[in-house]
């Protein structure tokens, strides 16, 4: 058999992938966190459907992991990413989560997050010239 390594963009071999690997992970969680998956996403929207941002997440096993929190410059600073994250927390405590992680850039919310509660538990310097943070913020559900 002859193997070859493509980078064609190919949703089913992308979905082949991952629940491969889902499958696999399964094995090693204790059975009461299995099938616990599900996506998260809240998006800031006016009534003409015109989105101006939002937060991508999931919760995987007994955590929810923000991918991405994005709001337009000109909303910024209005309270609406602090909305959407509390949007996203309430979901994580609703679903027994223990903790919430993500990461973000020296230029982007690092104060926000911490602001939120979030504590640094890693970091990767000189990431493209910036700083490169992992966060995570531990919920109290019990």
């Amino acid at each position: 058999m002859l193997l070859m390594i493509t980078d064609d963009n190919n949703n089913e071999w992308k979905n082949y992938v991952r629940n491969n690997m889902y499958e696999y992970n399964k094995k090693h969680f204790p059975k009461d966190l299995i099938g616990r998956y599900q996506e998260v996403h809240y998006f800031l929207k006016d009534d003409k459907e015109q989105v101006y941002g939002g937060i991508l997440g999931e919760i995987c096993w007994n955590w929810l992991e923000i991918h991405y929190l994005y709001i337009e410059q000109e909303f910024r600073k209005s309270g609406y990413g602090t909305k959407l994250l509390s949007e996203v927390e309430g979901i994580a405590r609703q679903k027994q989560c223990d903790f919430i992680k993500t990461d973000t850039l020296s230029f982007q919310a690092l104060d926000f997050y911490r602001k939120h509660g979030f504590e640094v538990y890693g970091l990767i310097d000189n990431a493209g010239g910036h700083t490169h943070y992992y966060l995570k913020k531990t919920l109290s559900n019990y």
